[in-house]
């Protein structure tokens, strides 16, 4: 998920992608970029986030899912040359209508830009961002301009998380630091 400021400033979390019309009536086939696709159930609108970076709220009517996508219909896409129109549009919600994770669990956005350092107190740089993997993800901490440390997202090695100061906290076991 890609964080997005509206006008007002407010964080928003993109949950899906234009990328064609479906029908006669302006929907629009999206790709999901949420892991809760649920979510549509409650929710009454969307932001619209052009490429350029402009945006409009978007009162949607309603949604199915298909194949893997979602379709949406929104009240102001009546017509295939409206649906056209959001045509390569991110979908976003307001930050605070993220769904609620678990106590210890974040969204890979949450985690880039937290500095890393080991319970030593050694900074090793900050989180540019969350690789995933078949299993738990593996943090891509840039060191510095021409190199990084992989660090696999295992409790036995990241012990500490702080979301609200920025900061990861780990215990490296011997040899991870030197690849």
């Amino acid at each position: 998920m890609k964080e997005q400021r509206q006008e007002t400033g407010e964080p928003l979390i993109t949950v899906a992608r234009a990328l064609r019309t479906r029908g006669l009536k302006g929907e629009i086939v999206a790709d999901l970029l949420t892991d809760f696709p649920e979510r549509f159930r409650t929710t009454r609108s969307l932001v619209a986030v052009a490429p350029a970076g402009d945006r409009k709220s978007l009162v949607l009517e309603s949604y199915w899912l298909q194949k893997g996508r979602v379709v949406l219909k929104f009240a102001e896409c009546n017509s295939i040359e409206e649906g056209q129109t959001l045509i390569g549009h991110e979908f976003a919600v307001p930050e605070a209508e993220r769904v609620k994770l678990p106590e210890d669990h974040f969204y890979n956005w949450e985690l880039e830009g937290c500095l890393v350092e080991t319970v030593a107190g050694k900074v090793l740089g900050k989180v540019r961002e969350i690789l995933t993997t078949g299993g738990a993800g593996v943090l891509v901490v840039e060191h510095d301009e021409q190199s990084e440390y992989l660090v696999p997202l295992a409790e036995s090695i990241v012990v500490g998380i702080d979301i609200e100061r920025k900061k990861v906290v780990i215990d490296p076991p011997e040899g991870l630091l030197e690849l």
